[in-house]
């Protein structure tokens, strides 16, 4: 079992530099505000250049569904990477050690942009050489599921999310949290996790969860 330093909403400081510690917290909303306008601004000049609306609306929907397998692959393989060297864990606790001790601190529930906008930048050029012409609707996909991703992630820990989809959602993300960090990789959905089998036992047992709170 995880060993939980917090249950609240509460933070810890992370770096002895001001404006590195500075840096290290962000607004949940702050993600929506400037990504957004991106997105608009992709597709609109992506489906400027293309002949069928259909392209778009489909290269949209590769992009979204590149981001589902990036989500699982990132949270897996590097938030989840067991480092064995002293300053390996110190990086592993900075870049998501410090989540999974305080899980509900509301100000680190969010990618920070010192990190979210590199990756944009390397994605944008990445797909404008492999998807040609149609490079900016699937970047514009790719940020769509990268904000759905953070937006969940957050409600997951401080919205109630007491029915439907949504209450499923906060329960499969909340097993990861406090009964066992090798499964539920996906936040956004469990897709990759059915492909990877690593999907929770309350899912393949068809067990109840107690964690609504």
């Amino acid at each position: 079992m995880p060993n939980f330093v917090s249950n609240r909403d509460e933070t810890v400081r992370l770096f002895k530099n001001p404006v590195m510690e500075y840096f290290s917290h962000i607004h949940p909303a702050t993600p929506l505000f400037v990504y957004i306008p991106i997105v608009t601004v992709s597709e609109y000049f992506g489906f400027m250049q293309i002949d069928k609306i259909s392209y778009g609306i489909l290269n949209t929907l590769l992009g979204i569904f590149i981001w589902t397998l990036l989500e699982y692959i990132i949270h897996r393989f590097a938030f989840h990477f067991n480092p064995k060297s002293d300053k390996g864990k110190k990086i592993h606790f900075l870049v998501h050690g410090v989540h999974h001790d305080y899980p509900r601190d509301s100000t680190r529930l969010v990618m920070p942009l010192l990190v979210s906008i590199p990756l944009a930048v390397i994605f944008f050029f990445l797909f404008k050489w492999v998807f040609s012409m149609y490079y900016l609707n699937t970047f514009s996909g790719l940020v769509i599921g990268y904000l759905a991703y953070d937006s969940i992630h957050y409600a997951t820990h401080h919205f109630k999310m007491k029915s439907g989809i949504w209450k499923f959602l906060k329960e499969y993300h909340l097993k990861h949290h406090y009964e066992g960090e090798n499964s539920a990789f996906g936040v956004s959905n469990p897709l990759w996790d059915y492909v990877f089998r690593t999907v929770p036992s309350f899912i393949s047992k068809k067990g109840k969860s107690k964690i609504t709170e």
